[in-house]
């Protein structure tokens, strides 16, 4: 054995066996021969590789106890004993065994292949106790992410012949720990209602066995402060702390008591605005008419960074290169102002020396590098990487994105790095659907957000119902020819048997490339061209003499172009309260073909939010007018219908229709509506997804081009501009299929022939 000086060497983990020793004086070694026992699958080779001692060499007692550590530490062996004989060092080891399997149990809510991924110690590799023990951790913390933070893991061996054993982790996964309350300190101009609405954790409710976001997450709550912190600066709450969030656990270690402690401040608006110019030759009152702000109005980040960007892309456009919009604020915490003064400054000379993106495994890089309007060698502009950086961000191909600057080669330059973590695009959807005009209907959908990595998207549905069947594909190139145009092409054919709500059939193909791009900040145009193919069939003797000319002419062949301007304020998010709406487009048909009209459509949307934010008011105003050309008549695949325009009628329950064939809906050449419309809370728990509503439409469909089908006799047909209007209430479900409304209405005014529909279920639409 080893001699008093060693009796250190064997002080170690309580896994390796060790021999107690008297002390001795130091002394050395010098040992002829050096043998390994006990070792069964690793080479003798590799034990003395760790031990590091060679024959004949002159070793003292510090050394040994080295190598003794040295073989310890590599983790192979459960024990290690260094014994001296005489010129002779035995090296004797016990192996760890070999990890026969590896088995999960107790497991229900994390399938054995995932585990299998978390855990590293597999089959066929050495059991080690401590990485046994790492792995149980790592699994116990996957079930903490997942909200049960009560899970326990423990680890357990089954000892097999020829030194093998089973690895078992014995889970009990515990209940998950939800949050059972969210609630806000300090708040006084919200309500913790819609404090809430802003959050990305959820309070446990009604569906918390679907919903994932009520389950405690504590890496969740620094985003939800940030969040709050970005909700009150947009409404001009320049003072905004959100001081705390802390989670009590109930005494069951099942839910969570979450509270934010929040500092609001007052709210500011802003006051006098100024520009002067630190540059020599440079006309501040240029810069000023390029900006969009006004005294008076909430002040908000986005306002002031806004209009920076405004002036700097004027300064770019003059060919200024390096001059740089600095905001110097004045406050007047009395009045609740404001002052801003924009100073046109000269910045650092400081270019883009590269931009280097990583971490995109599927979306190619040009995808990500379009989203900068820098390119390397450009003056840098910190503005502007920010705002790249949120652009990737609203892509929806990344899990997390972070763009920052690092330095470059040389002082005057810097190196844009952007490290993004990819996520899935993709879905793949099957579903039912159900409609109170359209029946029960089950449908198939394919969509792809990042098609190849190239940021494409792909879309693919099919669905049947009751009286329809239809198909569609679309594709959008966002950056056609790497500009920003966006390059649209869709497919669709759609069959109708309408047996339920008319007497006849019809079909309708149709194909249509476009292309859509800015006009201005918040305007956008689109212009396409539509080609169509539409038929009409089955028109039993019974029918209107309208519908039965119209199928007598066989399909029909529509070749059309239009376009489309939009103008959305609520883009720019710089009124978070509501926005504007505004839509006009037009489609020229008769580039061939079979028919010739203009088709005219206008949408004007307003809504804002009152109340604290709880109650959002609306008002929608849309119209249409088809003009025929060229000594034709409008076919019914072209009119319009009182479908979803005004509610409490059936799709087909309104305009002109035939009094001699009452079930025939006609259509009309001309419609206008007008709906307002106000959502509120109804008093449920937020968690739960439902709110509530209340709607007033008025409107018409009206205006033939030809009354009485070609018959002789008096006219039948009234295809007069009679008003209707309906009140009624909504029920919104943001469920997690879906936002659905349920519609309960009540016609005001309406003609005797209209069909009502005073209940309706569909999914919420947003404009």
């Amino acid at each position: 054995m080893v001699r008093p000086a060693l009796t250190a060497i064997f002080l170690s983990t309580a896994a390796v066996t060790v021999t107690p020793f008297t002390p001795a004086i130091a002394q050395s070694y010098s040992f002829s021969t050096v043998r390994v026992e006990g070792n069964q699958a690793i080479e003798p080779q590799t034990i003395l590789a760790y031990a590091g001692i060679g024959r004949g060499e002159t070793v003292s007692a510090a050394r040994l106890n080295d190598a003794y550590q040295s073989i310890v530490n590599s983790g192979l062996f459960e024990s290690v004993e260094l014994i001296p004989q005489g010129g002779t060092l035995i090296i004797r080891v016990v192996e760890y065994p070999m990890v026969n399997i590896v088995n999960f149990e107790g497991n229900a809510r994390l399938k054995d292949e995932e585990l299998a991924e978390i855990a590293k110690s597999k089959g066929r590799m050495v059991y080690s106790p401590s990485q046994a023990e790492e792995d149980a951790a790592a699994i116990a913390e996957a079930y903490r992410v997942r909200g049960r933070i009560a899970a326990t893991v423990d680890p357990r061996i089954i000892r097999r012949d020829g030194n093998r054993v089973d690895l078992v982790f014995e889970i009990t996964e515990g209940r998950v720990a939800e949050i059972e309350r969210l609630s806000f300190v300090g708040n006084r101009a919200f309500t913790d209602r819609r404090l809430r609405q802003v959050l990305e954790t959820k309070q446990a409710g009604l569906l918390r066995q679907i919903i994932q976001r009520d389950t405690f997450v504590a890496e969740r709550l620094e985003l939800d402060k940030q969040l709050l912190r970005d909700f009150y600066l947009a409404r001009g709450y320049a003072d905004i702390q959100v001081l705390d969030a802390t989670s009590d656990v109930s005494r069951e270690r099942d839910a969570f008591f979450v509270t934010f402690t929040i500092r609001e401040g007052q709210q500011f608006r802003i006051g006098e605005v100024s520009t002067v110019s630190e540059i020599e030759g440079l006309d501040a009152a240029e810069f000023a008419a390029a900006q969009r702000i006004r005294s008076g109005e909430v002040w908000s980040p986005a306002l002031i960074e806004n209009n920076i960007a405004r002036m700097e892309n004027l300064a770019l456009r003059k060919g200024l290169t390096f001059v740089r919009v600095d905001p110097r604020i004045t406050r007047d915490e009395r009045g609740g102002l404001l002052d801003v003064e924009f100073a046109i400054v000269r910045g650092e000379r400081i270019f883009v020396e590269r931009i280097d993106i990583e971490g995109n495994t599927t979306t190619m890089d040009q995808v990500v590098r379009r989203q900068f309007r820098t390119v390397e060698g450009d003056p840098l502009n910190p503005r502007e990487i920010r705002q790249a950086a949120e652009r990737i961000r609203a892509l929806g191909f990344f899990a997390d994105a972070q763009v920052n600057a690092e330095p470059g080669s040389t002082a005057d330059q810097v190196v844009v790095n952007v490290d993004v973590e990819e996520q899935p695009t993709g879905s793949l959807t099957f579903g039912a659907s159900y409609g109170v005009s359209s029946g029960v209907g089950f449908n198939v959908g394919l969509n792809e957000q990042n098609f190849l990595g190239r940021g494409q998207g792909l879309g693919l549905s099919l669905s049947t119902g009751t009286d329809t069947s239809e198909g569609s594909f679309t594709f959008v190139e966002p950056a056609f020819l790497g500009r920003d145009v966006a390059l649209k092409f869709s497919v669709s054919y759609r069959e109708s048997d309408n047996e339920n709500s008319t007497t006849y059939d019809t079909r309708v193909g149709r194909l249509s490339p476009a292309l859509e791009f800015p006009l201005g900040e918040l305007s956008r145009l689109e212009v396409r061209y539509t080609y169509k193919d539409s038929k009409i069939s089955d028109a039993p003797a019974a029918a209107s003499n309208i519908i039965k000319t119209e199928a007598a002419l066989g399909a029909q062949v529509t070749s059309s172009i239009g376009y489309t301007y939009s103008y959305d304020t609520r883009i720019s998010g710089l009124n978070p309260k509501g926005g504007l709406l505004l839509r006009f487009g037009q489609d020229f048909a008769g580039l061939g073909g079979d028919t010739q009209y203009i088709m005219t459509t206008a949408l004007a949307l307003a809504e804002t939010k009152v109340a604290q934010e709880e109650v959002t008011l609306r008002a929608i105003f849309e119209g249409g007018m088809i003009n025929s050309l060229g000594g034709t008549n409008s076919q019914i695949t072209e009119r319009f219908f009182g479908g979803g325009k005004i509610r409490g009628f059936e799709p087909g329950g309104i305009g002109p229709r035939d009094r001699n064939a009452l079930n025939d809906a006609l259509g009309g050449n001309m419609f206008a509506v007008a709906r307002f419309e106000a959502d509120f809370p109804v008093g449920l728990p937020e968690e739960y997804g439902i709110t509530g509503g209340v709607f007033f439409d008025v409107g018409s469909v009206w205006s033939l081009d030809n009354i009485n089908g070609g018959a002789a006799g008096a006219n039948p047909v009234d295809d007069s501009m009679n008003l209707r209007s309906a009140v009624g209430v909504s029920i919104f479900w943001d469920t997690p299929v879906g936002p659905l409304r349920l519609n309960f209405a009540k016609p005001l005014v309406k003609e005797t022939y209209d069909l009502e529909q005073t209940f309706d279920l569909t999914v919420s639409t947003r404009f």
